[in-house]
């Protein structure tokens, strides 16, 4: 069978695969190039194809070439397809680049620039939160404690001889610094011990005070210790019943439960100068604020200390002879001016807080010394 397509008859060229090819009577067939590397001599001089092997029944003018795609061709693109169906698509390779580091805080450097009580420390170039007193003195290897300057001093000394002088007056008018004691005292304990807003314990510590204070005026002063305890054990009471009731967790119930029982105890306590004996109280509080002038004068602590007792039981010995107490006083100055270093020293903070000193640094001097006023007074006079 020749290989030559049918081209005779009445359909005249007909292809197999639906394709006919229409060829100019005139036209030369166009030479196919050859692939790389394969010799030229197989075309003569005319540009047509020489078959190197030429054979009977060939003719190289009537060679079919095929175009279209074959079964092969077909097959081997629908297996290509079945074959790559299932392969993930795969994405180009980026290479990822190395995470950050995570910064590391770094402490900032003290300044030798000295820097007065109360203030802060210049800012840093790195954004990192200003340096306290207190942070700078841990980094000189100093104490970080402040105590209540000058003006706090000055205002303690002030309240002091308010009450000193106001004692002799009577009771009605010796209740009105005393309050205003008492409402310092509820509100600074719960500052120096970070609780703060504490509405709700500083306003029970003052209205303890304030039910102490008008048990003693409608007692007398011969009832004060009875109306004195009494407030006191019922605002412990009440305290815990009222701690039992929050739904803190059992640390903050606990530590506002401490908080509330030492303000309220505090507050209720400093009525001790309304129930102690007028004279008793005018020495006392004189030599709290003696003794408080004299601890914030710029001398080392030890010396600082002395000059402080000293100078509380010489006031006691001068307000003791105005008043008749009479030497008697020098003991019970002493004994004032000792309660007031430790309330003085209860109320020096770790932090620069004007708040702090402005409440328990100025009221904790005369409140601790309100219970020794009460019991000496009375077994000295």
């Amino acid at each position: 069978m020749s290989d030559q397509p049918y081209q005779d008859g009445p359909y005249g060229g007909y292809d197999a695969y639906g394709q006919q090819q229409q060829q100019h009577p005139h036209q030369q067939p166009q030479a196919p190039q050859a692939w790389p590397g394969q010799s030229q001599g197989g075309y003569d001089q005319y540009g047509q194809y020489a078959d190197p092997y030429p054979h009977a029944g060939y003719d190289p003018q009537h060679t079919q070439q095929w175009q279209g795609q074959t079964w092969e061709t077909q097959t081997h693109a629908h297996l290509q397809a079945a074959e790559t169906a299932y392969l993930p698509p795969q994405e180009p390779y980026a290479p990822q680049a190395p995470a950050p580091e995570p910064q590391r805080y770094q402490q900032p450097e003290p300044t030798a620039e000295p820097e007065a009580a109360q203030g802060y420390g210049p800012a840093t170039l790195a954004g990192n939160p200003r340096i306290t007193d207190a942070q700078r003195a841990r980094l000189e290897g100093r104490s970080p404690v402040i105590e209540p300057g000058m003006q706090p001093a000055l205002l303690t000394a002030a309240l002091g001889l308010l009450l000193a002088a106001t004692a002799p007056l009577g009771s009605y008018v010796l209740v009105v610094p005393l309050v205003l004691l008492q409402a310092v005292t509820a509100a600074g304990w719960f500052r120096l011990n970070g609780m703060w807003p504490a509405r709700q314990g500083i306003a029970l510590a003052f209205l303890g005070a304030l039910t102490a204070d008008v048990a003693v005026l409608a007692a007398g002063r011969a009832n004060a210790p009875a109306a004195i305890l009494g407030p006191l054990g019922i605002w412990v009471l009440l305290s815990l019943v009222l701690q039992l009731r929050s739904h803190a967790s059992p640390d903050e119930r606990m530590y506002g439960l401490m908080a509330t029982v030492a303000s309220s105890s505090l507050a209720v306590l400093a009525t001790g100068y309304l129930g102690a004996d007028p004279h008793a109280v005018s020495v006392g509080a004189a030599a709290t604020a003696v003794a408080i002038l004299a601890r914030v004068l710029p001398l080392p602590t030890p010396a600082s200390l002395a000059v402080s007792l000293l100078a509380a039981a010489g006031a006691g010995i001068a307000v003791g002879g105005m008043t008749g107490f009479g030497a008697k006083g020098a003991a019970l100055g002493a004994a004032a001016g000792i309660c007031a270093l430790v309330g003085h020293r209860v109320a020096s903070y770790d932090y620069p807080s004007r708040f702090v000193h402005f409440t328990a640094g100025v009221a904790l001097p005369l409140a601790a010394a309100a219970p020794v006023v009460w019991v000496l007074g009375r077994a000295l006079g």
